[in-house]
């Protein structure tokens, strides 16, 4: 592993420089890997370790035919690499989990009765493992358990894939049954388009990202957008005028800046005024939120959170139910000015990237 200074911290990270494609190859290269649930995760993994020249196929019930349809709409075929879900399991040695987490629990029997010596299931969330008393996904002792969490969703693992960039990953090792697990695990991080892999445990990956998911990566920020947002309808400015300043000059060009060379840099690309304010403004809102991390952060480590995923997501009427809170955001006045806006932006005149093309852009350097 290299030593990476982390502003202070001395972390070890495996970049693909130390563990290249051609070394994934070799240690995969007598592997079947099965993709579990082609839904978020699924496509993106699945592609991308099929255009890295993995054996790949598919696991997916028929039952959730949008699914079923996507793979077979990807270049997956039935009978040949696209199967349900207990063929897939008994046809492959490593087998990754990509179901949601409520959807694991429910097929994990049929994952477990079909598990061989020696394989190796996979997850990209420590969720159920972390919380195997309430999922009741308890691997069998001789197999491998393994995760390569993408720090992104899926559709940006695809993108960045194909862009020739890469996620970063965080790796687990739960379970070491055939003293091959970390290889197998790395091998599997770095075909799937891994930029660099840091080291983590099942309980700190489920606690970070269920932490990141409700706070600022999206719950933190689309709560102060809306009241931003609510401020200045409020004070009398238009939608557009309320909008532009709220979200689309954070997505199309403050945030880029903060990607490119951190906080300061963007800062420092601003006006003197916007410096001033923004420096004045920053401890108000860390003061005034700090609490509300500390009380969220509270709820995931006692697993009240992962009660909340399992009882909710888990019911009949989750999907209709899910679908009327998205409506509510997306029909709000502030997303349908967001619509409009997007649709004022100039037009590139580039061709957009298919996130289900076949390409070798994203691959990882041998």
């Amino acid at each position: 592993m290299a030593k990476i200074d982390f502003g202070g911290v001395v972390e070890n990270v495996v970049t693909r420089a130390e563990f290249p494609l051609s070394k994934a190859r070799k240690v995969l290269k007598n592997e079947t890997i099965a993709i579990i649930g082609y839904g978020v995760q699924g496509p993106a993994q699945a592609l991308n370790l099929k255009d890295n020249g993995f054996k790949v196929i598919i696991g997916q019930s028929q039952a959730f035919k949008r699914d079923w349809d996507r793979a077979v709409a990807d270049g997956w075929k039935p009978g040949k690499d696209l199967f349900d879900i207990e063929t897939a399991v008994q046809k492959a040695t490593i087998i990754q989990v990509l179901l949601n987490d409520a959807a694991q629990r429910l097929v994990w029997p049929t994952i477990k009765k079909n598990l061989k010596p020696g394989d190796a299931v996979y997850f990209s969330h420590g969720f159920s493992i972390t919380y195997n008393k309430k999922t009741g996904v308890v691997p069998p002792k001789n197999v491998d358990v393994i995760m390569v969490a993408p720090k992104g969703s899926g559709l940006n693992v695809r993108r960045n894939f194909l862009a020739g960039a890469g996620i970063n990953s965080s790796f687990a090792i739960f379970q070491d049954a055939t003293g091959r697990a970390e290889e197998r695990c790395l091998a599997v991080g770095i075909g799937i388009g891994s930029g660099y892999l840091f080291p983590t445990t099942f309980p700190h990956e489920t606690n970070s990202d269920l932490t990141g998911e409700r706070g600022v990566l999206m719950g933190a920020l689309a709560g102060i957008m809306e009241a931003q947002y609510d401020v200045l309808r409020a004070n009398g400015h238009s939608p557009s005028e309320a909008f532009n300043e709220t979200v689309e000059e954070l997505t199309q060009s403050l945030i880029r800046l903060v990607d490119e060379r951190g906080m300061d840099w963007m800062y420092s690309n601003c006006s003197a005024t916007a410096q001033r304010g923004a420096l004045d403004w920053k401890p108000k809102f860390k003061k005034a939120t700090l609490p509300v991390f500390k009380a969220l952060y509270k709820r995931v480590s006692t697993g009240a959170e992962a009660e909340r995923v399992i009882k909710s997501c888990g019911g009949p009427d989750y999907q209709v139910q899910l679908g009327k809170e998205l409506a509510e955001i997306r029909d709000s006045e502030m997303w349908r000015a967001g619509a409009a806006c997007r649709e004022l932006r100039p037009k590139t005149t580039g061709k957009a990237v298919s996130t289900s093309a076949k390409g070798t852009g994203g691959r990882a350097t041998n």
